[in-house]
């Protein structure tokens, strides 16, 4: 039996996302568009890095116009080049590879987690060859995954760290903010995460040896700032670099945004609290799979994601749910056995838990507001999982 008739309009499209609109947001760009001043490195901007480096307990962080150009900063400080490999998730986005392969490196792909669909752990040592140089660990959903085994073993064979914390906002694991357990980490503030600006990331720096080249890697590869800062008559340039650096009506923006972010994670919180708990009802008896979230991990409720048997399955999910204006998703197509993929990469484990996933997987739609219609939307679904049921009897 369905626990209750659907209430919202069926010619009302509710859609997978709806970005919040933050209490100040007008009146900081107003701000930033009155000061004569709209290039990046500006007052906005240093507020943006100041808030990220003291609320996330990072040494430092540095604005970006995107988690993509935060991970090309991180390839370029680590020194990856042609030769070099970096072992990293297949259930994860391009950009988590892109940024390495741009630099000459072939990315090492393997399996996840059935629970977490962070790395498997397990798999990484038998991964790692005299070439591996680094290690990405994607925070997928804003669960993390075992960073104590996964710490340890960069230890052991002495390779670098990168978070691809994309989607950990504000997520921790330990009691600890996610984005400080690496030597680097980046943060997305796309329009599609948690904390937006629109497009917008940041690069957190946790090893103090790398922030003087990352900020000059920043200013397009000069020595801009030991300029201003009196240290040099004269700037030049130094290094490779590039534009990275967004500018002040962005980070006017995502000040509006970190001002809120504690209620914006709550609300969503909120909201997945409730998906799960419903979906739980109903789990075994439509055979679906739900997020797990180790006792370690706390989650900021970026994504929730249901499991179905089969691909044909997820399809007709999706399909009757559109047909009921609701928008779901399923998420990435891995990387292995994309076209790029093969063409830039090797496989380094068993794929059997991607490949499911990549199959089986679908996002509900995921709001950072209260007034996601939450019940409707378990309604409608829980009507289209007995239709499904039915159909195969």
């Amino acid at each position: 039996m369905l626990t209750q008739a659907l209430s919202y309009d069926r010619g009302v499209e509710i859609p997978f996302i709806k970005p919040k609109r933050a209490q100040n947001e007008s009146l900081y760009i107003n701000e930033a568009l009155n000061s004569g001043s709209l290039q990046g490195g500006g007052e906005f901007s240093k507020w943006c890095s100041k808030w990220l480096q003291f609320n996330l307990g990072v040494d430092t962080a540095i604005l970006t116009n995107s988690a993509t150009d935060a991970l090309e900063m991180a390839a370029i400080l680590l020194n990856i080049g042609p030769g070099d490999e970096v072992i990293m998730p297949s259930f994860t986005f391009s950009s988590s590879a892109n940024a390495f392969v741009l630099r000459g490196a072939t990315p090492v792909f393997i399996d996840v987690d059935s629970n977490t669909l962070n790395i498997d752990a397990s798999l990484i040592e038998q991964a790692i060859t005299s070439k591996t140089k680094a290690l990405v660990v994607v925070h997928y959903a804003g669960v993390s995954g075992n960073l104590e085994q996964i710490i340890s073993i960069c230890k052991k064979y002495n390779i670098f760290l990168v978070e691809d914390a994309a989607q950990a906002m504000l997520a921790k694991s330990y009691d600890q903010y996610l984005g400080t357990f690496g030597h680097l980490a980046c943060l997305s503030f796309h329009s599609t995460k948690n904390i937006i600006s629109g497009e917008g990331g940041a690069l957190l720096i946790n090893e103090s040896s790398l922030v003087e080249r990352a900020k000059v890697l920043l200013e397009k590869g000069t020595n801009r700032e030991k300029y201003i800062n009196g240290e040099v008559d004269k700037y030049s340039w130094v290094d490779v670099g590039s534009s990275y650096l967004p500018s002040e009506v962005t980070a006017a923006y995502l000040k509006a945004q970190l001002e809120d972010s504690r209620s914006i994670t709550e609300y969503r919180l909120e909201n997945w609290n409730y998906y799960q708990n419903s979906f739980l009802n109903i789990a075994e008896k439509y055979s679906l799979g739900l997020t797990s979230v180790p006792s370690w991990s706390e989650h900021n409720a970026h994504i929730f994601y249901v499991t179905l048997p089969d691909i044909p399955l997820r399809e007709i999910f999706i399909q009757q749910m559109k047909q009921r204006n609701i928008q779901c998703t399923s998420h990435y197509i891995p990387l292995h056995n994309s076209l790029a993929g093969e063409r830039y990469g090797r496989i380094g484990s068993n794929m059997s838990v991607t490949m499911s996933l990549s199959q089986q997987l679908v996002r509900l739609p995921m709001w950072s507001e209260r007034d996601l219609p939450k019940e409707d939307i378990f309604t409608a679904a829980e009507e289209v999982l007995l239709n499904m049921r039915i159909r195969d009897l």
